[in-house]
């Protein structure tokens, strides 16, 4: 019975581990990268949809890659666009962005590193090739 018991706390002790872990806290880094996935996956989205306002269309691209300086300028540009307040979809992606630039500029300043200032590359991004299913 003694192995038995040692072997159910040793497996206890170990998915204990294992929940500690999914649950830390995101670090700068991973909310900022994140939340551009998240951005950025909005507005492939809105380009798609069919429901929305002509203006989308005239929208400036909104490729992110945090790790290229750019992003920044590519932020403040996309939220000072002056058309399309009046698509919600777009009023809410211009918040998730502004928060994406106040977060790299204030709270993250110091954790980020960019590797690169490439503006073209977040105009025309070489996006990796599609792994077949």
């Amino acid at each position: 019975k003694l192995p038995t018991t040692k072997m159910l706390l040793s497996l206890i002790a170990l998915l204990s581990a294992a929940l500690l872990v999914n649950t830390a806290p995101p670090t700068c880094y991973s909310r900022v990268l994140s939340l551009s996935k998240e951005i950025t996956e909005s507005f492939k989205e809105l380009q798609t949809s069919k429901a929305v306002d002509s203006c989308v269309e005239t929208l400036p691209r909104l490729y992110l890659d945090i790790h290229n300086y750019c992003v920044l300028a590519k932020l403040r540009d996309f939220v000072a666009y002056p058309r399309c307040e009046r698509v919600l979809e777009v009023s809410e992606l211009k918040e998730k962005a502004r928060s994406l630039y106040t977060i790299m500029i204030s709270y993250c300043r110091r954790d980020l590193v960019f590797l690169t200032d490439d503006c073209s590359a977040l105009e025309n991004p070489i996006l990796p090739p599609i792994e077949p299913s």
